[in-house]
């Protein structure tokens, strides 16, 4: 550097990096490097440092991706304690923290050639005893060849184990083909990452020639591509400097001459006058090289960045697959999808088969019990009441119970068995606080819970759950009584007002019907009495379907289709309500659901140590004064019996319970909260998954239903309904039909009168009772009502007059019968009258 330079290749190591990074910025030299990846090496801090390879940040999002890909939720991190690996493992860390991941420890290794089989061996010791099996191994070659050699004698390299190893692993498999048995016998199984280069002519024109140079003893990884377009990258920026009038000069620079007790001689160099012009143009490449196409983003980072995911198998390597930063996993090339839209959804993650540890190809689990001799302490309720949901055996440590049952089933489904003990948490006199059991659990008292736990808020913010196994929700219990049959039961279906609308309808059809048929219809005439009665009769008669007045007028057949069709309905739905009503024992209470209680002053139980105290109080707003703990179904039903408390909260299995042995209570209303039972674990604890998968398995094969009719099937009460069950039927669910059928009677009348208006006017004045021509409108009216009611004579039908004629001119015509006369001349048209009237 004292030979006056334009540009730096490296260092190597981040450590290097970072003190030449501060140098370069004092003197101006752009300091480029394709191994010093470190994702702190930030160009806000170090403007002259440019990476051209692929930063770890995006390794380390990769893994984060494959973690995520095959469900694990836990890694533990093996690494240099160097600043490029230790920052690398932070960088980790984050992007798995995104995807819900995290890492469950940390095994830092002492640097670079200072580490030693018995660091090594002492830090895999520890990972033995843990859970968690999938290792990420970040380090570099010798370091990292000694780990998986240690881990082999171990027997960490077989069955159940995931070790995903970073780049360094694939630049030791592509620089020595063939491997040493000893270190291909080592790394069976491991997966690892590769700077993904697209295949070109030109690149295999160079790599052709390279092994000719080489005689094929020297293999060649990505980062020795890097190398050659991080060389070509100064050369283009310098003769575009050049190019555009550019000059290569230095000065010096007087902040270095003030440095001193260094045995560096930092006075002797000169900063690059044309530093920050060369620095534009290395930034603004956009070339292709061996690498692909190599283009920088707005933060320095190569655009692109991608990944071969290779697995160890045998004396080689195997491909599965591709990551890159636009579309996330593929087992497809990343540059034939960067013309396609970015996709990162979980459904378009993709990966071959991959040979595990072991000579596996299922997907690892990820984790194991602890290999620590610890059993698992498994805290549960010591309840006083309701035990059929968890019993401990008195004098014993047997326990027992619906519970119980279900979480013994489960682990029977685990893959891997596990040894455990109950461990029983209260005194026996009370039921314990759920809350203090489940946050022993934080606390590090338990290692699970087992019991009927619901699964509330505030609970989930501490410990994980299973999927529940039993779902449950608050209800209200209140005494209720039974209601006696009445001799008006037959008019509780309907309520008052759809009574009354009923029987008014009724009367209008039937005077709208007889308004119709009058004029024409001999059955609909006579005296006032008698159509009154006519009428009447029509009407209610339409309800059974029994009317025998025939109807000959148009518009009064068609308002009697309209009112029959409603009367079926009603008939339908007044039959239906009226059989529930007598069949289904009623019961009442005052108490209609928690609306009721809301809206009362009224004392209301619960069971003590419930969540539905708090519930209460926090969400409906309900004085603690009003709250009254009961400790067991007795309390609940001499509380009920004696009136201290209006009505009872509580669960749904526990009311059930309740409810099998005392039939003189019942639920009021529905359930106002939805929530489950279920087992809890610590926070990211996998056997929270693994028991929830259990649960699902229970529930398809039926299993956890046979559970349940064991313990909590018991019917000594028969089910009953409460009268709100069954509910009148008022007038909003007829609205329409009665709308329907009042606008077809009004149509009716109106054209039926417009049609005798009509007809009136046309008749001649000589027609017309009247002697003046000044008749008063009240006369008018009259004549005209008088109109309307006259008789209208029956004219002769064709066919008749056709008889007569043939008759007069010497024809005998026979009829075939009496009845077919008698019906024919029923149905004869009127002459004169609109065919609407007919």
């Amino acid at each position: 550097m004292e030979t006056d330079t334009v540009a730096i290749i490296g260092p190597q190591s981040s450590e290097m990096a970072h003190v030449l990074s501060n140098l370069a910025n004092e003197l101006q030299v752009p300091l480029l490097s394709f191994t010093a990846l470190d994702p702190s090496l930030s160009p806000l801090q170090y403007p002259f440092f440019v990476q051209t390879a692929p930063n770890d940040e995006f390794q380390m999002t990769a893994i984060a991706e494959m973690v995520s890909y095959f469900s694990w939720s836990e890694v533990i991190a093996i690494f240099s304690d160097d600043d490029q690996s230790r920052n690398g493992i932070i960088t980790l860390g984050d992007k798995l923290a995104e995807r819900r991941c995290r890492i469950s420890y940390k095994a830092p290794l002492p640097p670079g050639p200072t580490a030693k089989r018995v660091d090594v061996l002492r830090e895999l010791d520890k990972i033995q005893m843990m859970e968690s099996r999938i290792i990420v191994l970040h380090s570099f070659s010798r370091t990292g060849l000694l780990v998986f050699e240690a881990a082999k004698s171990l027997g960490m390299m077989g069955k159940g184990y995931v070790w995903i190893a970073s780049t360094w692993l694939s630049t030791v498999l592509d620089s020595f083909s063939p491997l040493k048995r000893e270190i291909a016998n080592s790394i069976q199984g491991a997966l690892t990452l590769r700077p993904h280069t697209p295949d070109s002519k030109r690149k295999r024109n160079f790599m052709s020639r390279w092994n000719q140079l080489s005689n094929g003893s020297i293999g060649f990884n990505p980062y020795g591509l890097y190398a050659y377009d991080t060389v070509w990258m100064i050369a283009r920026a310098l003769r575009l400097l050049l190019d555009q009038g550019g000059k290569i000069s230095f000065s010096n620079d007087s902040r270095l001459d003030g440095i001193s007790g260094s045995t560096l001689n930092l006075s002797a160099l000169n900063a690059f006058d044309g530093g920050k012009l060369l620095l534009s143009k290395i930034l603004e490449t956009n070339m292709t090289g061996l690498t692909g196409h190599v283009q920088f983003n707005q933060d320095r980072s190569l655009i692109n960045p991608s990944y071969d995911i290779v697995n160890a198998v045998g004396n080689g390597q195997r491909l599965v697959g591709y990551w890159s930063n636009h579309t996330g996993l593929s087992i497809v090339p990343p540059e034939t999808l960067y013309s396609e839209k970015p996709n990162r959804s979980s459904s378009n993650q993709h990966l071959d088969k991959v040979v595990w540890p072991g000579g596996e190809t299922a997907r690892p689990r990820g984790w194991v019990f602890p290999n620590n001799g610890r059993e698992l302490r498994i805290g549960i309720p010591r309840r006083v009441s309701y035990q059929d949901f968890v019993l401990l055996v008195n004098g014993t440590d047997k326990v027992q119970g619906y519970c119980i049952d279900v979480f013994l089933a489960a682990i029977k489904l685990l893959p891997h068995a596990f040894p455990y003990r109950f461990i029983p948490f209260g005194d026996g006199h009370k039921n314990p606080s759920y809350y203090e059991l489940v946050n022993k659990i934080k606390s590090g008292v338990f290692d699970g819970v087992v019991g009927d736990i619901a699964i509330v808020t505030n609970r989930t913010r501490i410990v994980d759950f299973s999927l529940p196994y039993i779902e449950s929700g608050l209800v209200v219990v209140a005494p209720v009584k039974k209601i006696s049959s009445s001799a008006w039961s037959f008019a509780r279906p309907f309520t008052p007002l759809m009574w009354a609308v009923t029987a008014a309808f009724f009367l209008i059809v039937g005077s709208v019907v007889w308004i119709l048929e009058h004029r024409r219809n001999d059955e609909f005439r006579g005296p006032p009495k008698q159509q009154f009665i006519t009428i009447l009769w029509f009407s209610f008669s339409t309800m059974f379907f029994s009317h025998r007045e025939n109807t000959v007028s148009t518009l009064g057949r068609l308002v009697l289709i309209i009112w029959l069709f409603v009367v079926l309905i009603i008939n339908s739905s007044y039959t239906a309500s009226l059989t529930s009503f007598l069949t289904v024992q009623q019961l009442s209470s005052p108490i209609k659901g928690i609306d009721t209680l809301i809206g009362s002053n009224e004392r209301i139980g619960f069971q003590v140590e419930s969540f539905a105290e708090g519930y209460l109080m926090e969400e409906l707003n309900i004085p603690k004064s009003r709250l009254v703990p009961l400790g067991s179904p007795e309390e609940y039903a001499l509380a009920l019996e004696r009136r201290n408390v209006a009505a009872v909260i509580d669960e749904r299995p526990y009311v059930d319970l309740f409810l099998s042995e005392h039939c003189e209570f019942s639920v009021r209303g529905q359930e106002f909260t939805k929530s489950g039972w279920g087992f809890a674990f610590p926070r990211d604890s996998p056997l929270a998954i693994d028991m929830s998968t259990a649960i699902l398995s229970l529930s398809e094969n039926g299993e956890l239903q046979k559970i349940h009719d064991r313990w909590l099937s018991k019917s000594a009460c028969s089910s009953e309904n409460s009268e709100d069950d069954i509910e009148q039927l008022d007038l909003k669910s007829f609205w329409g039909l009665f709308v329907i059928c009042g606008i077809a009677c009004m149509l009716a009348l109106l054209v039926y009168f417009w049609l005798m208006f009509r007809k009136f006017s046309r008749l001649p004045p000589e027609e017309l009772d009247t002697t003046s021509p000044s008749t008063s409108r009240s006369t008018r009216l009259q004549t005209f009502l008088s109109f309307v009611d006259e008789k209208v004579e029956k004219p002769k039908s064709s066919s008749k007059r056709k008889r007569e004629s043939m008759s007069r001119n010497g024809y005998h015509i026979n009829d075939e019968s009496p009845h077919r006369s008698g019906r024919m001349d029923r149905n004869m048209s009127q002459n004169g009258d609109s065919w609407l009237t007919q």
